[in-house]
């Protein structure tokens, strides 16, 4: 169990690697505005995603649905608790990052929202609400 629970964290970890980079590659085109290279790399990260997916499926698998760290506490194995500490941290960088490329997006949905609202005003006639402001 040993051997093939290690197995799989290695290949989950290089896939979460793959993941990390195209987070990276989306943020390099949201920072210089590159809207259609976006489209193309949405994709890559759901393939990303769906790899990680599929070996977090084989792990528990073996592992049962047992906490990882329970797991990792009771085999005393030094090779699989670096891989499990090694894929925390990586997955620490993967939240900031998405949380990154999500501020920027939101940041740049916000600014074309006003744009918009700027080129094409709401037409519709004036009044005044009781507290004496605009609708």
């Amino acid at each position: 169990m040993t051997q093939e629970l290690n197995r799989i964290m290695i290949k989950e970890y290089k896939a979460l690697q793959d993941l990390l980079g195209a987070l990276d590659e989306q943020f390099g085109y949201l920072t210089k505005r590159e809207v259609f290279a976006l489209d193309g790399i949405t994709r890559k990260i759901e393939n990303c995603a769906r790899e990680v997916a599929r070996f977090e499926v084989e792990r528990r698998n073996i592992t049962k649905g047992e906490a990882m760290s329970k797991i990792i506490d009771n085999l005393k194995n030094e090779e699989l608790e670096n891989n499990y500490r090694n894929i925390k941290k990586l997955l620490e960088e993967i939240q900031l990052q998405k949380d990154t490329n999500e501020l920027l997006i939101r940041q740049g949905l916000g600014f074309t929202t006003q744009m918009l609202n700027f080129l094409n005003p709401d037409r519709g006639p004036k009044t005044y609400t009781a507290y004496g402001k605009r609708k």
